[in-house]
């Protein structure tokens, strides 16, 4: 895939919110280069363009850095830097990492709501109603990723313990009149 083609896909992947820029989408390319993670290519010129175009592609080593980052659940895992692209690669992540990780997101916000909240109720009379409104704003962002944590959390736990009755063939299955299963 080409830089440009690789751009475009993780700022889907990422949202809004997170928005990858050529400055620093290259470094990052020939860092990963210089280290075997990944190769190019030169493609020939198309008729639009006139320039050879450089594709990417992943080589086993770079599966392999890929697969030990995703597994890796230290305090770098749930920062804000970190967090986003590793919950997009969720689905390659064993639910055992992927809970390690939920958690430990959640009990860092939630250590960062207390502190703000604390200082919150301190600075309230110093701050026009313009910082104190932005103030309340960031408490309700913050409280409301962490009920989308707690949230993820349990469906991750009922989907285990779901999978686990499912193996050991003591799950049951209710359906309907109809035969479907319910929603």
């Amino acid at each position: 895939m080409h830089g440009y083609e690789l751009r475009k896909r993780l700022n889907l992947m990422l949202g809004w919110g997170r928005v990858l820029s050529y400055g620093s989408l290259y470094p990052a390319l020939k860092k990963m280069l210089r280290s075997n993670l990944i190769e190019e290519t030169t493609v020939s010129s198309t008729p639009v363009t006139k320039r050879p175009r450089i594709v990417y592609q992943v080589t086993e080593a770079g599966h392999q850095e890929f697969e030990r980052l995703m597994s890796e659940v230290g305090p770098a895992a749930w920062e804000d830097d970190n967090f986003d692209i590793r919950f997009a690669f969720f689905g390659r992540t064993d639910m055992e990492i992927r809970l390690r990780v939920l958690e430990g997101r959640r009990t860092r916000l939630q250590e960062r709501l207390d502190r703000v909240q604390q200082q919150l109720a301190m600075t309230q009379k110093e701050v026009d109603r313009y910082a104190a409104e932005l103030q309340r704003h960031g408490v309700e962002s913050v409280e409301r990723e962490v009920r989308w944590l707690s949230d993820l959390i349990n469906a991750e736990r009922d989907g285990a313990t779901r999978h686990q009755d499912h193996e050991s063939g003591s799950g049951t299955s209710t359906t309907s009149e109809s035969g479907s299963r319910p929603a």
